[in-house]
């Protein structure tokens, strides 16, 4: 058995992946196929001796939509001297520009012709305006639209025929065909007869708009995966015959003892073997405070090493490094199907049939059965086809989801497409990562103990006299609250910085110490101070000592402090019905004291970034789950998640990652997010009443039931009135949205 994955291009509702689904399935010698919406791509297991993948992309392209294996196109790169995955990368980004800008053309393209065919054939009918050959005209618009610009949309009719089912292209492709080729039976054969061409034009450009709409707001996997890339180094210093030397980091191999100086990334995972320092492990962790390193700790590659030099041996490389092992996390996780299947095209499995047989019984009944004239029973099927046009169908979701994201956007909600509008209204769970979301991601001074002479403002100064040489995080909160509280600082001599304990220099000709109270108490007898020092850490709160002139004068506590809208949106979620869930990376005890504060009554802590997203998953064993993230770390829990939500100040990945994206920074956004939601799916319920309304009660009087008994027929221009009318109801319906407030 051979598996392989295809790249499809063409898509754009979910009943294309059910027709490619089933087309491929039902094919002998395919064991497995499954296709994505999202990612716009097919896995497919098979049997080499049954069948080949040639004839597996022949089969797709039959279909109506385009195939290709990227593993091929990546070989090619290669033996045309494009090695570098950046390449690989940049031509997926311009494949999809050229898809979107060819939806752009075509509705472009559509609208040229359409513009004079609606104001010819329906704008200047009404104002009594006799234009000369204006049916001729009509036909000459209608026709490049209906055969050229709606191509695709008979391909996937006609591919959706071959295997027994219908979609949203078969109403389209049924409905405009009946208005074009009756229109043509009117102008060649019944000049005083009503034509319609115009309603077969501005249909296809409505889908064409839809089309370019859909596309433009698909996901960016490619765009996200490119970034996180880019973090990894691509240069290496190792040490081979005991030479220091440069090298790429895919030329590291496993054993292998590398130098990372202050500033520099560290390539690949390892175990330290010489030196201290503090690694900044943010952008892979969502942490902020940096974790100090010593002989025997492992680092993880794409780190910041802050301070010190290390020198640690190459374990993990190339594939099986930290970040290779998310950016794998990411590509599982958003190549997992999407759980929506749209309401239209569930609808139009059962609706096209009906509408089909309806109108062949009136037609069979009325000329044969009645006896009524060829031309009066065929004005009965056109009717019942035209009224039936989903027009208002293939509206109904589209409208909603347009004014419902612009409303979004207004608001600083950004929303990456309709599945997202489409889920969040019947979440079970939100799970919020901790740094950076539901706090500030920034350590902050929150307590000044002094245990001296000196006032609190004075034991400031001190602190931060000397913090203001080091570059620890830890330091940088003690400036910037010393700056905040204008305080000027004194010169420090003979300054030196500790790794991983602390800083000392001279402050005033006194000896000043200042680090963590495990390294200061052999110094200074601060175990008298633990009951105080052991209630600020329970708090979750670093503490740090001074020590000057070998007298403690007091500690500070430092801390990543709650943000002011994290308790009002977990509130307001929690009185919705959802549960709200905190998942960290921090320990119990910290996790524990910063989810009190916030109001947080179900915690995950202790969990590793590569394990975010199996939490997740455990949890849409419960039902919907959305992920609210700021971090890199966070990017596979955001793409496991049923809605994945970034804040806009994390990165640049968690953004591309995510379905929705906060550019106020704001957690009760979720909340205004969700509302959202439960508006714009009321609103397409409605459209959907609306859209089928006219149609249900039109299809009878059409076919003529009333006709024998009341003389009542549905001509074919009434029935395109009551086709536009439920087109314009639900348009109208839909722009009531823009005056809700959330």
């Amino acid at each position: 058995m051979k598996k392989i994955n295809l790249e499809i291009t063409g898509m754009h509702c979910q009943s294309c992946v059910t027709l490619l689904d089933k087309s491929l399935t039902k094919q002998p010698g395919i064991k497995y196929a499954s296709v994505n919406l999202n990612t716009e791509k097919a896995t497919v297991e098979f049997d080499e001796r049954v069948i080949d993948e040639p004839k597996i992309i022949s089969i797709i392209k039959s279909l109506g939509y385009t195939a290709e294996n990227p593993e091929h196109r990546k070989m090619k790169m290669v033996h045309e001297g494009h090695n570098d995955e950046y390449d690989q990368a940049d031509f997926e980004k311009k494949k999809r520009e050229r898809y979107l800008k060819k939806q752009k053309n075509l509705f472009f393209y559509s609208l040229i012709f359409a513009i004079p065919a609606f104001l010819i054939g329906m704008v200047f009918m009404w104002l009594g305006i006799e234009i000369p050959y204006r049916n001729y005209i009509l036909l000459a618009l209608a026709t490049p639209v209906q055969f050229i610009i709606g191509t695709g949309i008979y391909k996937s009719a006609w591919g959706a025929l071959k295997n027994k089912t219908a979609n949203m292209d078969t109403l389209i492709a049924l409905g405009t065909s009946a208005a074009y080729f009756y229109s043509l039976y009117v102008v060649f054969f019944n000049p005083m007869g009503d034509q319609y061409f115009e309603a077969a034009a501005v249909l296809i450009t409505f889908v064409m708009l839809g089309r370019y709409l859909e596309a433009s707001a698909k996901g960016k996997t490619s765009e996200a995966i490119q970034k996180l890339m880019s973090l990894s180094p691509k240069i290496a210093t190792v040490i081979r015959k005991g030479k220091e030397m440069k090298i790429k980091v895919d030329e590291v191999i496993v054993g292998d003892i590398i130098i990372v100086k202050p500033g520099e990334k560290v390539p690949v995972d390892g175990i330290i073997t010489e030196g201290e320092s503090a690694i900044d492990e943010s952008m892979i962790t969502g942490e902020s405070m940096p974790v100090e390193k010593g002989k025997g700790d492992l680092v993880i590659g794409a780190t910041i090493n802050k301070n010190g030099t290390i020198k640690f041996k190459a374990t993990k490389v190339g594939a099986n490094t930290t970040l290779a092992q998310i950016v794998k996390l990411i590509e599982d996780a958003q190549g997992k199907k999407a759980p929506i299947q749209r309401f239209a095209d569930k609808i139009s499995a059962y609706f096209v049939p009906a509408i089909i047989l309806i109108a062949i019984l009136s037609f069979s009944i009325w000329y044969w059965a009645v006896g009524q004239t060829f031309e009066f029973s065929l004005i009965i099927a056109v009717s019942v086809l035209v009224i039936a046009c989903p027009c208002a169908l293939g509206l109904a979701t589209p409208t909603a989801i347009m004014v419902g994201t612009g409303k979004g956007a207004e608001k600083g909600i950004l929303i990456k497409g309709g599945d997202a509008l489409e889920t969040a209204h019947k979440l079970y769970a939100v799970v919020f990562d901790k740094t950076g979301t539901l706090t500030e991601g920034k350590p902050k001074v929150t307590d000044i103990v002094s245990l001296n002479k000196f006032s609190e403002k004075e034991l400031l100064k001190i602190f931060a006299s000397i913090e203001q040489h080091s570059e620890h995080p830890l330091a940088q909160a003690i400036v910037n609250k010393a700056k905040e509280s204008h305080i000027s600082l004194e010169k420090i001599t003979k300054f030196k910085a500790i790794p991983g304990h602390g800083v000392e220099g001279d402050f005033k000709r006194k000896r000043l110490i200042v680090g963590k109270p495990e390294y200061l108490k052999k110094f200074g007898k601060i175990h008298e101070y633990d009951p105080q020092i052991s209630s600020l850490e329970a708090d979750g709160k670093t503490v740090i000592v001074g020590i000057l002139d070998k007298k403690i004068v007091g500690f500070v506590g430092i801390a990543d402090t709650p943000r002011a809208d994290s308790v009002k949106a977990v509130k307001a979620l929690q009185e919705q019905g959802i549960f709200v869930y905190m998942i960290t990376g921090d320990n119990k005890r910290t996790a524990n004291a910063i989810a009190k504060q916030l109001g947080v009554n179900h915690i995950i802590s202790e969990v590793l970034p590569q394990d975010k997203a199996k939490e997740v998953k455990k949890l849409q064993k419960k039902g919907k789950v959305a992920m609210v993230g700021d971090g890199i770390n966070d990017a596979p829990a955001l793409a496991q998640a049923d809605i994945g939500i970034a804040i806009g100040s994390g990165t640049d990945v968690a953004m591309e990652t995510g379905n929705i994206v906060l550019m106020n920074n704001s957690t009760l956004d979720v909340v205004k997010a969700i509302k959202l939601s439960k508006i714009t799916i009321n609103k397409i319920k409605q459209n959907m009443f609306w859209a089928l309304f006219y149609n249900s009660l039109g299809v009878p009087i059409a076919a003529g039931v009333l006709y024998s008994s009341t003389g009542w027929l549905l001509s074919p221009i009434i029935a395109g009135g009551a086709m536009a009318m439920s087109s314009v109801s639900v348009v109208l319906n839909t722009l009531l949205m823009k005056r809700k407030r959330i």
